[in-house]
């Protein structure tokens, strides 16, 4: 018999009880956790959710974030180097450095400054 797989640590990813369940809503509920003032990468929550190549998927997800309700802060998602690599999805243009500038998060030529210290890390905080 196979080993079941621990899930004690997704305290705050919970399945929506529904069939149809997919990607991109864990995506969703994974980055509705990153706390403000902080960022992550579209590798990290990929890796999160037990799919760790599935980095450009986590970008298509955050691209339709904005139509998504709950909201999802997508500003607080950037490539694996703290750059803001989405940027051009937000309208107005600016408005992803605005939002994270607002969190306290500091921009310089569309990278995170001082990104590593203000990693959050799924994985360690929700994952598996």
């Amino acid at each position: 018999m196979p080993a079941k797989k621990s899930t004690a640590k997704l305290k705050s990813v919970k399945p929506s009880g529904k069939r149809d369940e997919n990607f991109f809503e864990l995506v969703f509920e994974v980055a509705r956790q990153i706390p403000r003032g902080r960022v992550t990468s579209y590798g990290a929550i990929a890796a999160c959710l037990g799919t760790k190549l599935s980095a450009r998927m986590v970008g298509w997800a955050m691209n339709g974030a904005g139509k998504v309700r709950p909201k999802v802060p997508a500003h607080r998602v950037v490539n694996r180097n703290g750059m803001l690599s989405g940027k051009h999805h937000f309208t107005p243009p600016g408005s992803m450095e605005k939002l994270l500038k607002k969190e306290g998060v500091k921009v310089k030529n569309d990278t995170v400054v001082d990104f590593e210290k203000l990693f959050w890390d799924p994985v360690e905080e929700i994952g598996f």
